[in-house]
Formats: structure tokens, C-alpha cells, sequence
């Protein structure tokens, strides 16, 4: 019976470096997920046999574990590449599947000739569209259209300034000329020149857009009220590429205007009421552009304009601006993508704008020793491994996401070395135990 102890043992040792050299080999492989060898004894069995003096006839395989620890991320140049930090798989399909086929830890993805993200095998990464649609992920490739300023609902324009609270008056009515007093409260039009400074105390501009992309520079001119108790006016003129907005009937020299609603009413801390906005009088209509090198002109939606000056102030210091954000902008191209750490996939265009174009979801198990190894990099689910339990990055037991990185093996080089050694003796011992138990025999057979 010896033989069959070192030939069980032999073989067992053997089946451990070939585990241990599967772990070696795949030292770089990304998401790989080393393995261990896992031994269980053998008895015979016999009817009224003492299992006290039972030696045992060997030993046998029980079952190849695969260890699904953390490895170490790593940087990557490609900012598709994505690597899972905690508990999770990506969900993977082929081109024909509506639903995820296989798991893998692998984040090594690129695009195909479709948009669609996938591994280096051609299987493509599944997770949620921008509409909110479980099926795999596809990035756009197409540009975005040009969306005009004003097409939000209002406001439209947020205006954060400070206009200064020394400023001298520079109001009067248009029939009155410099030097003039403006009753307090008064209301009509007023004097104003853009080409004129002595006629408005500050002017900021930004660049609005309209329906077909074009930009135009819009205008603030503020102008200094006369104060009334408890009060402190502005009047607020707007111009769109240099023209008084709204332009009068009858062009006049300097040209009139008016200003803009009843202006801004600052109270004597500086502030003003809540939801303070100011809209233009009647809609712009862009005047017809042609494109660049020449060409046939194009005409353009009206743009009405809204202003939300809440978090301007008037407080005693210089002329100011914080912030001026508009919600329009030009036709942009795809220039790059990034994943967040929840999976949300983030396109970016060469017109400054960012968009949600989807976002990448992960799956785990409730054992995933269970899962049946493919190659590839692959895992197929298995009844032992559980129902996959899919969601979004970040949330209950799942691992959040890092892009531009990638999941080196969770192999440890030395150990699996001085696992080999060890191995290696075993073998050799076991070798020594037949070698043995052929001996024993020998003498045995040579008794006269």
C-alpha cells in the first residue's frame, strides 16, 4: 500500500506546480486572480474496520481555489482603462447579447469601429445609456448641436458683480444735459451713450450664442441713480455686438435707449431682493451671418434674454466681476472621455461643454470562488456562485472605479516561489517513499 501513498503524493505535488506555475506565468496578466491548490486525505473503507488503525491510503486534489483579493492598480495612458477598487466585476456580453454574458476584472477596454467599449477580444462592456437603458455602452460619435443662449428656462445669464458704491451719479434724463439732478424715483430714459463713459459708471461683456452656433458679444452698462432713502438705483443698458438693445425705431446720434426693466434697487447693505432679474425689453433678432471666406448668409431664432443679478452687491470697493456664466454654446466634436469613480461616463467637446453619456455598472456574487474560469480573463456564473447582484459603483458592497488605471494579478511573486520549493520537496519526498517502500520489498524478496 506505500506505493499508492507516494504515487497519491506524487501526483498531488505535481498538480500543485502546475497551479503554482499557472499563478507565475500570469504574474502581468491584468485582473488576473491567483489560484490555490487545495488537498484533502483518503481512507479506505471496510465493513467492521478500526478507523484508529487506519493509515490512510493518500492524498487527493479537493478543489482548485481561485483567490479574489485586491491587487495593486496601476496607471494606464489610455483613459478607457479602468480598474475596480473593492468587490465587483465587469459585466461583459458578445455583439449579439441583450444581457451580460461573462464577468471579468480586466479593465483594459477601447472603442470599436461603432462606439461600443470593448476588451481586446471584442466583448462588449455593459452598463446603463445616458436615457437610463440597461445593454452595453456605446460612445457617441457624432457632435453635438449648438444650443442658443436662453434656450433653459430663465434666467438664462447669472451675473455675480460688485458695482462700487462710491461711483459718482451718472444718470440725468435724456432732455437734460450734464451736471443735471435726477429726482429720486424717477423713471423714463435716460441719457445714455456706450461711446460716451461719462455716461455709465462700469460695463462687463460675455459672449452669448445663437441657434445656429454664431457667437455675439453682449454688453452690460450699468449707470449710477440718484439714491432715495432707503434705496440705491442702477440702470442697467445691454448692446449685442455694439448695438443698443432694444434698437430704437429711429436711429438717432448718440443713439437712444433705455434702460433695462426698473434696473437694480440696492438696499442699504449693499444687497439686492431676492431673485433680482432683469429681462431685455424685446427679443434680438441675430442679424444674418455669413460664414467665414464668404458664402450665403443664414438667419437665426430670435433670443430673448434673461439676467439673474442676485449675487450682485453694491458694496464701497472697485468695480468687479466674480462671475458670468450663460447656458449656450457653439457646435462642439468629441476631444476626450473620462470614467467617474460611480461609473458615470463623461464625454468631452471642443466647444468647453461635458456630457453624460452613460455609465458603467458592476456585478458581484455571494460566492465568487464559484465562478467557472474561461480564460480570457473571463468568468462564466455558476449555480455555486449565486444569482450576479448587478449596481452602481460605490453603493452597498460594490468597489468604486478609477479610470486611466488598471488591476495588476494579485499574484505574490515570492511566496509562489518559495511555494515552488516547497512543492518541489514534496515531490521529492514523496519520490524517497517509493523508493523506500521498494527497497522494504526488495529485502523481502531476497530471503532465503
Amino acid at each position: 500500500m506505500g506505493f499508492q501513498q507516494g504515487l497519491s503524493g506524487l501526483n498531488a505535488a505535481a498538480k500543485n506546480l502546475d497551479v503554482i506555475g499557472n499563478n507565475v506565468a500570469n504574474a502581468n496578466t491584468v485582473g488576473f486572480k491567483q489560484s490555490q491548490a487545495q488537498f484533502s486525505d483518503v481512507y479506505a473503507s471496510s465493513v467492521g474496520g478500526s478507523a484508529g488503525t487506519a493509515a490512510g491510503i493518500g492524498t487527493k486534489l479537493a478543489t482548485v481555489a481561485q483567490q479574489f483579493s485586491q491587487g495593486n492598480i496601476t496607471t494606464s495612458n489610455n483613459s478607457l482603462d479602468t480598474a475596480i477598487s473593492g468587490q465587483g466585476f465587469f459585466q461583459l456580453g458578445t455583439s449579439a447579447s441583450t444581457a451580460p454574458q461573462f464577468y471579468t476584472r480586466n479593465g483594459q477596454f477601447q472603442t470599436d469601429s461603432s462606439g461600443f467599449i470593448v476588451t481586446s477580444e471584442g466583448m462588449r462592456l455593459f452598463g446603463i445609456d445616458k436615457n437610463g437603458v440597461p445593454g452595453p455602452l456605446q460612445i457617441p460619435t457624432a457632435q453635438i448641436p449648438a444650443r442658443a443662449t436662453g434656450t433653459s428656462p430663465h434666467p438664462n445669464i447669472m451675473a455675480g458683480l460688485n458695482v462700487d458704491a462710491r461711483g459718482a451719479v451718472t444718470a440725468m434724463p435724456a432732455d437734460v444735459g450734464a451736471g443735471a439732478t435726477l429726482p429720486p424715483g424717477a423713471a423714463g430714459t435716460f441719457r445714455f451713450d456706450p461711446a460716451d463713459s461719462t455716461t455709465f459708471n462700469n460695463s462687463t461683456s460675455t459672449t452669448i450664442y445663437d441657434s445656429l452656433g454664431n457667437p455675439h458679444v453682449a454688453t452690460l452698462y450699468f449707470q449710477k441713480n440718484t439714491p432715495a432713502p432707503g434705496v440705491n438705483p442702477w440702470n442697467v443698458y445691454l448692446s449685442i455686438d455694439n448695438q443698443i438693445q432694444p434698437p430704437s425705431a429711429v436711429p438717432t446720434v448718440p443713439p437712444s435707449a433705455a434702460p433695462m426693466g426698473a434696473g437694480l434697487q440696492f438696499d442699504t447693505t449693499g444687497k439686492l431682493p431676492a431673485g433680482s432679474m432683469l429681462t431685455m425689453a424685446a427679443a434680438f433678432v441675430p442679424p444674418l451671418a455669413a460664414p467665414a471666406g464668404g458664402g450665403i448668409a443664414a438667419a437665426a431664432d430670435p433670443m430673448t434674454l434673461t439676467f439673474d443679478f442676485s449675487n450682485t452687491t453694491q458694496y464701497g470697493s472697485a468695480f468687479g466681476v466674480s462671475s458670468m456664466v450663460q447656458d449656450g454654446y457653439t457646435t462642439g466634436m468629441p476631444s476626450g472621455f473620462n470614467i467617474a469613480p460611480d461609473g458615470t461616463i463623461l464625454g468631452r467637446y471642443t466647444n468647453g461643454q461635458s456630457q453624460k453619456l452613460g455609465q458603467v455598472t458592476i456585478a458581484n456574487f455571494a460566492n465568487p470562488q464559484g465562478l467557472q474560469p474561461l480564460g480570457n480573463n473571463r468568468w462564466a456564473p455558476t449555480s455555486t456562485a449565486g444569482t450576479p447582484l448587478p449596481g452602481t459603483p460605490g453603493t452597498a458592497s460594490l468597489g468604486v472605479l478609477q479610470s486611466g488605471a488598471v488591476e495588476d494579478a494579485n499574484v505574490d511573486l515570492t511566496g509562489e516561489l518559495v511555494n515552488m520549493i516547497v512543492a518541489q520537496r514534496v515531490y521529492q519526498a514523496n519520490a524517497q517513499s517509493i523508493k523506500t517502500q521498494d527497497a522494504v520489498l526488495q529485502t523481502i524478496t531476497n530471503l532465503r
